[in-house]
């Protein structure tokens, strides 16, 4: 039978590594890894992945998923040399684990819709818990804290502020939560005022995590919003250092701000021209 491309593709992927990583004859910077130093790049490599898939860039994807792959097979490689587990260890975990959660698949339990799936999921991962864990007093918490420790703030903040809810943990009204964004604001401001920067600190990320809970309320993902932003700003912004011929230096703040508006309106003129449509609101 001929190997299977995918498979030889991956093992020669494992075997790449395993050279970069050979005391010998290795990369001096990969030797120098650990799973606690590969943190930021696995983050970083996971963002790049989620912002190709947000604008559609099919070759971008690919390229990024295998950077993505590739630190996945470094820390299976570092824990293999340290004797803890390997990357067969990590593929057959996550194939227990699928078959496990997906009893309407592979134990011929029935799952109506998606709505049912995510019960049952959500079923099976608490049992899955319970019996890893100690009797705990704030289960809710507990979990929370485990399901949100990997994840971006935003998104984390998001997770639990839905579950706080759905436990009843919730305002009356959106009018609530806009009391709640004026009086961490105000909070902020005071912080500010006093020079503690510490203070100052935990206060902005109160302002940011009810924030949030608004986003919550009105059926708004406060990460893709903000990612949105991040890319409209640098697009504007770059549009203004080219019209500056990259020297921003000396420049004042209302020059500055009409290149920005110019910049505004020569983007939204080509989306339309783009679409076909006619004038958009700004």
């Amino acid at each position: 039978m001929p190997a299977d491309p995918t498979l030889s593709a991956l093992a020669e992927l494992i075997a790449v590594v395993a050279r970069l990583r050979d005391p010998a004859t290795g990369c001096p910077w990969d030797l120098e890894q650990t799973h606690a130093s590969l943190v930021p790049y696995v983050l970083e490599e996971a963002h790049e992945v989620a912002d190709a898939i947000r604008h559609g860039d099919d070759t971008h994807l690919s390229e990024e998923l295998g950077d993505l792959l590739l630190q996945v097979v470094l820390h299976g490689q570092i824990a293999h040399e340290a004797g803890h587990f390997d990357l067969g260890a990590i593929a057959r975990g996550i194939s227990a684990k699928l078959i496990r959660r997906h009893p309407h698949v592979f134990a011929g339990a029935e799952a109506a819709d998606t709505a049912a799936v995510r019960a049952s999921w959500e079923a099976i991962k608490s049992e899955e818990a319970s019996a890893r864990a100690e009797p705990s007093t704030s289960p809710l918490s507990d979990r929370l804290a485990s399901k949100v420790r990997g994840q971006p703030a935003l998104a984390g903040a998001m997770a639990i502020s839905r579950k706080a809810a759905a436990a009843g943990f919730e305002w009356n009204d959106l009018a609530g939560v806009w009391e709640k964004v004026q009086e961490e604001l105000g909070e902020l401001r005071e912080a500010l005022a006093s020079g503690d920067r510490a203070h100052a600190q935990t206060e902005l990320g109160d302002v940011l995590f009810t924030l949030v809970n608004v986003a919550r309320w009105c059926d708004l993902d406060p990460e893709a919003g903000l990612a949105g932003t991040n890319h409209r700003f640098l697009d504007r912004f770059s549009r203004v250092e080219a019209a500056l011929g990259g020297d921003l230096g000396g420049r004042n703040i209302v020059e500055l701000e009409a290149l920005w508006q110019q910049a505004k309106t020569a983007i939204r003129a080509e989306a339309e021209a783009k679409a076909g449509q006619g004038p958009q609101p700004s």
